[in-house]
């Protein structure tokens, strides 16, 4: 990959992750089964490179959010996760309990 090719591909996963981010806070909010106390974890389990890499390499995945966001909005970014991510998210999160 050129310098170039990557320093865009990081740049739309950096607006990614803060999309990934907002949603994951929001989503952990509305959870009434996550005490407080747990949500920092919850968050982390949800916004980990390892859980990003089940669906694809973490970079490429954040920069998908950012592409999103950047072409159609909040809205369409959040729904996007709800559609790749949190399907698995909430498998993973079974198991782990």
């Amino acid at each position: 990959m050129a310098v170039d090719e990557l320093a865009d591909l990081r740049t739309r996963a950096w607006v990614g992750d803060a999309v990934l981010a907002l949603y994951a806070r929001e989503w952990i909010l509305r959870q009434k089964d996550i005490k407080p106390e747990a949500r920092a974890q919850e968050f982390i389990h949800m916004t980990a490179n390892d859980f990003l890499a089940c669906t694809g390499e973490p970079t490429r995945v954040e920069a998908g959010i950012g592409d999103v966001y950047e072409s159609d909005g909040l809205a369409a970014a959040f729904a996007y996760i709800e559609e790749t991510l949190l399907p698995l998210y909430l498998k993973q999160r079974r198991k782990r309990r």
